[in-house]
């Protein structure tokens, strides 16, 4: 029997019998639709959260010192209260790290803080996050001035009241007018507005757009941070194979600095993205080994129900088999022709499966802060399964369809 012709036939049955057609393949619709949904969730989140999250509160190629890490996942109550007695980080330590450090890099300190911000047209804008930074962290965190430009090492020094807003914040309080060279009132303090960042968007549904970065010494610090102490000291390697010495290094500095003894744990964080984030990588590698299993499931069950309509269908064509076997048709034929209609069964469910899960998932990348990316590896994936579900369930119907005696199933009623 041709490959074609099998096709076919059963393309002509399940436009022949939709209702049932559909309900067959149900099951690996269902299986497949998942696949794709859960897997382009967790990938887009994976790039999302190494890419974009990591950059946005790490920056690339850098270590961050501060008084506690970034991101806390199951601390207990009692390692809450030996962090709330850890001391702060000092303007001091951010000296000494500058002047100890032996390897290239950029060092930069950072605070941060909320607030609001008016323009002298009386509009305000609420929730403006507040950066007291020096100049390195433009760099460092890959800010980017879009107009104007950024307030200089001298600027910082000296702390003058200038400040760079967020596009966000310029176009809310400015609209179509030039915000450069206006001015901004923060706690009724007037600040010079010197330049606009360039537009980041937005980190899980939050906009990155509403801030204002002031020089760390300018009177911000009153806002973000008590005097002489600082949020982070931000370390950039020049090179990417540094970062780890880089790490080592000030782990050192900080521990003769806060006069630490060698069995002495840490009462500071020395991070990088990548340790920060390793949280993230146990997430995603459970769901990555939790999915087969669960995909699994849906596909057993829909090649269990793809096994029983075949056997139905063999039972009906029995006569048919017996007349094909009569002509001359070999078992092989018969063998075949319920393989090819049961994949194609399954194939067409798989199709199905994909086109919900691509449009699933475009939906939860339209409504949701979610990212979702459909790669086309898994789009495969699913087609193959599909396939492999359909010629496994149709093994023993075609078994024993090519089994019939054909006087036997010429005499079926």
């Amino acid at each position: 029997m041709h490959l074609w012709e099998g096709v076919r036939l059963a393309m002509s049955q399940i436009a022949t019998e939709r209702l049932k057609s559909f309900f067959s393949v149900l099951g690996v619709i269902i299986g497949v639709m998942f696949l794709i949904v859960v897997v382009s969730v967790v990938e887009g989140m994976d790039r999302y959260i190494t890419e974009d999250f990591s950059s946005q509160l790490f920056g690339v190629n850098t270590v961050t010192v501060s008084r506690n890490p970034q991101v806390n996942i199951n601390v207990d109550r009692e390692e809450w209260r030996r962090r709330a007695r850890r001391p702060r980080i000092t303007e001091d330590d951010a000296v000494a790290i500058r002047a100890e450090l032996t390897y290239p890099a950029a060092v930069g300190v950072l605070s941060s803080g909320g607030g609001e911000v008016s323009a002298d047209n009386a509009r305000t804008v609420s929730n403006v996050r507040l950066y007291g930074a020096s100049p390195e962290i433009f760099d460092i965190r890959d800010w980017v001035v879009d107009r104007g430009r950024a307030f200089s090492a001298q600027e910082n020094e000296q702390g003058v009241a200038v400040v760079v807003l967020g596009s966000q914040t310029a176009d809310v309080l400015f609209e179509a007018i030039d915000p450069i060279g206006r001015s901004v009132r923060v706690r009724g303090f007037p600040y010079r507005v010197i330049g606009v960042l360039e537009e980041k968007g937005s980190l899980f549904g939050q906009s990155l757009d509403n801030q204002l970065v002031a020089p760390a010494r300018s009177p911000i610090r009153s806002l973000v941070a008590p005097r002489g102490f600082i949020d982070e000291v931000l370390i950039k390697a020049d090179d990417p194979s540094l970062v780890r010495p880089i790490q080592a290094e000030v782990e050192g500095i900080m521990r003769v600095r806060h006069r630490l003894r060698p069995s002495e744990p840490n009462d500071f964080a020395v991070e990088t993205a990548d340790d920060s984030l390793s949280f993230w990588d146990r997430i995603s590698t459970i769901l990555f080994t939790a999915l087969p299993g669960l995909v699994a499931i849906s596909l057993v069950v829909g090649g269990i129900v793809i096994m029983n309509i075949m056997l139905v269908s063999v039972m009906e064509r029995t006569r048919e088999i017996g007349v094909r076997k009569a002509i001359g048709a070999r078992r092989r034929d018969i063998l075949a022709q319920v393989l090819v209609e049961s994949a194609t069964l399954s194939t067409v469910g798989a199709l199905l499966g994909v086109g919900a899960g691509v449009a699933l998932a475009g939906l939860v990348r339209a409504v949701s802060p979610l990212p979702a990316v459909v790669a086309p590896q898994w789009v495969t994936l699913g087609v193959v399964l599909g396939i492999s579900v359909g010629v496994i369930a149709g093994v023993y119907p075609a078994a024993q369809a090519s089994k019939l005696d054909p006087v036997d199933a010429l005499r079926y009623e």
